[in-house]
């Protein structure tokens, strides 16, 4: 039997598709993550029994602080998805941690994102960390 180009993209599929269950270890905790939240920033928000203090409401972004008892964290909402990564992108050269959803972002310490996740979803993001930079002198 010959295969055809689609045939192969195929099973060329089928094979990452099968591997990537293999080796890793980490299946209980990828499979403690809910599918991740979509919606407005109050209703992430009140997903995570927080009363948004809003800092910036504009068109393309609406940006808050929330305080649960995990901590404190800005949740941000974006118009688009370009406009959502431009920012993070930004951001992330500030260092400090993202939880990552479509079209909203969560920033906090380490601890808080890990605790949003359980509830929001989405993949954590780490900033660029600066610390080695830090010993300036002149």
């Amino acid at each position: 039997m010959r295969l055809t180009r689609p045939m192969l993209a195929v099973a060329g599929a089928a094979a990452v598709l099968a591997l990537e269950g293999c080796g890793t270890g980490n299946s209980d905790a990828t499979a403690k993550v809910p599918t991740t939240a979509t919606g407005s920033l109050e209703s992430l928000a009140a997903k995570v029994k927080c009363k948004p203090d809003m800092q910036t409401d504009a068109d393309e972004l609406r940006q808050a602080i929330c305080n649960t008892s995990d901590g404190k964290f800005v949740l941000a909402a974006f118009a688009t998805d370009r406009g959502q990564r431009e920012w993070i992108n930004d951001a992330k050269d500030y260092g400090g941690f993202y939880l990552v959803g479509r079209k909203w972002v969560a920033v906090g310490d380490d601890k808080v994102v890990k605790a949003l996740q359980g509830t929001l979803g989405g993949e954590q993001e780490i900033g660029t960390d600066h610390s080695a930079h830090s010993g300036h002198t002149g």
